[in-house]
């Protein structure tokens, strides 16, 4: 009962927080200049008109020296009218300004472009895991031993190098000098075929990477913690192995901040993909977003801000439930 009341409270929090956020970016988006200039073979009399369409602007009129003059609808009766096409119509708006999608459909564009972005994601976060976990367990077990110095020294690079540079590095190396990876993703949708696999592993190799680091870093320390409580001598007098209690009991205690820990990574690589897809040339929704903002489609821009700010939002709630599944002993909501 407590974890169903926490969970509605939590999920009323985070609708009142994503609604707060997308207003404000949509108001904040439409503070800036509409663009109205027509894209090479489009006609300004049809861009005009289909901003109007749009509920941007009214009022447009063609002066006789050839200047179209407009006037701009209010903010808010644009933030209505568009909050209401997405509820009634499911319209989230059409391509105006990204030439390449020009007049399409934004929601079929974002879906289209969803599968590589998460199969990445997955493919970097099922890799970094168990290597990002056994890393920190070797480390923990072996504390200040050459093992634990040695795992140290790697993290710290792999946290200290930026990603891009990283990313950098693995193009050069493994994709220009020994040819064993294609330099950008192969443009098939055949996702689950070896040659598409093989041209996503560089992008999936520069995102797992850090990933790893972070694993590991919070394993060590948080399991080194662990093993020098007085539970476990009490686990050892009891007639435990070392090893039964390590993973009886230092390691399921341990995986109550680990667990979470690699939940909010896994948010923080999505996140950071948007560089990587861009570098890699994932036809994701990274360089869809990347690419609203440069050709200034407010429409995808606020489509795809709220895809990103739904996943944050929705991680923190799974982060604070999975505590409860973790260790029953904590129960969230409970006084």
């Amino acid at each position: 009962m407590y974890m169903f009341k926490y969970v509605s409270k939590r999920l009323g929090l985070m609708l009142l927080t994503f609604s707060i956020i997308f207003t404000m970016c949509f108001v904040l988006i439409k503070l800036l200049p509409i663009p109205t200039t027509a894209l090479p073979g489009q006609d300004q009399e049809v861009k005009m008109k289909t901003l109007e369409g749009r509920g941007w602007i009214t009022n447009i009129k063609e002066g006789s020296n050839g200047v179209w003059t407009y006037d701009r609808v209010p903010i808010m009766l644009q933030f209505g009218n568009y909050i209401k096409r997405i509820v009634t119509q499911g319209d989230f708006g059409i391509a105006t300004t990204y030439g390449e999608y020009l007049n399409m459909d934004l929601w079929n564009v974002f879906v289209n472009h969803l599968p590589p972005t998460i199969l990445i994601n997955i493919y970097s976060t099922l890799i970094g895991v168990p290597i990002g976990l056994a890393l920190g367990i070797i480390a923990a077990l072996k504390k200040n031993k050459w093992q634990d110095q040695l795992i140290n020294i790697v993290i710290i690079l792999l946290i200290s190098v930026p990603s891009i540079v990283l990313a950098l590095m693995i193009q050069y190396v493994f994709c220009f000098k020994l040819g064993w990876f294609p330099l950008t993703m192969s443009v098939s949708n055949e996702y689950f075929t070896w040659p598409v696999f093989r041209s996503m592993l560089p992008a999936v190799f520069a995102l797992c990477l850090g990933s790893i680091a972070g694993y590991a870093r919070y394993t060590r320390a948080e399991l080194s913690e662990v093993l020098t409580g007085e539970f476990m001598l009490l686990a050892r007098t009891k007639g435990l192995t070392k090893k039964q209690a390590i993973y009886r009991h230092a390691m399921r205690n341990s995986m109550v901040v680990i667990f979470p820990s690699i939940l909010s990574e896994f948010v923080s690589v999505l996140s950071g993909s948007l560089i990587i897809e861009k570098m890699f040339g994932i036809n994701g929704v990274g360089g869809l977003y990347l690419n609203s903002i440069t050709f200034q489609d407010y429409d995808f821009f606020m489509l795809l801000s709220g895809f990103y700010t739904l996943v944050s939002l929705t991680a923190g709630i799974v982060i604070d439930i999975s505590y409860g599944f973790i260790d029953p002993r904590i129960r969230m909501g409970a006084k």
